[in-house]
């Protein structure tokens, strides 16, 4: 590679990571908006932390486990702080803070399904988790080169398949692993006080602040342009700027779509449109596409948005009604859901190898075995963590600083006077 090439590309993937970064407040906005002002501090409090804490777990440990030497295809072997062993064309220090906010980004999604009765203290406990191991292992096995992800023509996937996993960018990896163990840990602490009637219906416990969870998405939709295009990883060439205007165009169709199709379900469903569930739709979107951004046509990526829109308000509905399972960002929907959705299109609608283009049934059958494996991962890894916590210290406050905010008990400040 030339060193002008080298340098575009190196200067492209830290422009990306500093707009995934910025996803980080967006979270941290979205979820405070949605929450109640009691527990303001708190929200932002945990957002903070989940990058602190990625950022150092991340380099000492996670960045091995993810892409250090292959241990059957399993796991890589912990670095302890030395980046000596990455043998990749980009900076190794670039290529490192471009994959710790990603890490960062798996952990604040538990965050906000989790708001509101959880222990900090507990929060970082399972963040660390998360960042260390959780996430790691499984982003070896498919963009660490590990068994997902191995082309090799005598490799399983290939044998079995004839293809390889592909997600793009994470709704997989990123999101929903993100949405799984934001389910496991919101069953394990159970629903918010007065969540629930005595007759079980759900009743609404509204978010303090539309205007901050609007802003936060509308960061979020700006970050995912560092998220899903700078999964590139190079700018330099013909090849790599078709690509990213593509997977621009893709990322910014899906969104639009998820939102419009959210906001005619909710204006035919409940007679107004839900400005909070369509804030969801444009991020449901957002996740849906993330898979498969680079595949799918432009019109292809309008169908994701679409259908995870319309999926969005029937599966918040569904986990909260049915399952009583208290999300108060829905999360799980958002991220878990639709993530789960985007990934198995991409097997449909992809237009070099989806079965909906002639090509057989070989990828999705690969998209189906990828997302069903790292998604069980995250959930035996969510119940062992989420519920080893709650059997031995408590992850939950108690109910007078439940009732009264974390804010105050937990940090001893609050974000209004």
């Amino acid at each position: 590679m030339n060193e002008i090439g080298l340098s575009l590309d190196t200067v492209w993937m830290l422009l990306a990571a500093m707009l995934v970064f910025w996803m980080q407040p967006g979270f941290a906005l979205c979820e405070a908006g949605f929450t109640r002002s009691k527990n303001t501090a708190n929200i932002l409090m945990k957002n903070l932390v989940d990058f602190m804490f990625g950022s150092l777990l991340f380099f000492f440990v996670g960045f091995g486990f993810m892409f250090g030497s292959d241990g059957a295809g399993f796991i890589g072997a912990p670095n302890w702080g030395d980046l000596s062993f990455y043998k990749g064309d980009l900076p190794v220090e670039g290529f490192l803070m471009f994959e710790t906010v990603f890490c960062a980004t798996s952990a604040t999604i538990v965050s906000g399904a989790m708001a509101e009765r959880t222990k900090f203290s507990m929060y970082l406990v399972y963040s660390m988790f998360i960042s260390l191991i959780i996430y790691p292992v499984e982003g070896h096995w498919t963009w660490g080169g590990g068994w997902l992800s191995n082309g090799a023509a005598d490799s399983f996937m290939m044998t079995t398949f004839g293809d390889v996993f592909h997600d793009f960018a994470g709704s997989a990896i990123v999101h929903s692993v993100g949405g799984v163990l934001g389910l496991i840990g919101a069953m394990a602490l159970g629903p918010r006080l007065g969540k629930y009637g005595r007759d079980g219906k759900s009743r609404a416990i509204p978010g303090h602040n539309l205007s901050l969870a609007a802003l936060g998405v509308f960061i979020l939709w700006m970050g995912w342009f560092g998220f899903n295009p700078g999964s590139q990883l190079a700018a330099s060439g013909e090849v790599n700027r078709i690509a990213i205007s593509h997977v621009f165009l893709t990322t910014n169709l899906a969104a639009a779509a998820g939102g419009m199709a959210t906001m005619f379900v909710t204006w035919l469903k409940y007679g107004k449109p839900s400005l909070s569930l369509t804030l969801n739709g444009v991020l449901a979107g957002l996740v849906g596409i993330t898979a498969g951004c680079d595949l799918v046509s432009p019109m292809g990526a309008v169908v994701i948005g679409l259908i995870c829109g319309v999926v969005l308000v029937y599966s918040i509905e569904f986990i909260d009604h049915r399952l009583h399972i208290d999300d108060p960002v829905g999360a799980a929907s958002v991220h878990g859901v639709c993530g789960i959705l985007g990934t198995l299109l991409t097997g449909l609608l992809s237009t070099t190898n989806g079965a909906f283009y002639g090509f057989g049934w070989g990828f999705f059958g690969a998209q189906c075995l990828g997302i069903l494996a790292i998604d069980l991962w995250a959930a035996a890894t969510g119940f062992a963590l989420f519920y080893g916590i709650k059997y031995l210290h408590g992850l939950r406050v108690n109910d007078r600083i439940e009732e009264e905010g974390l804010d105050i008990y937990e940090h001893g400040e609050s974000c209004y006077n």
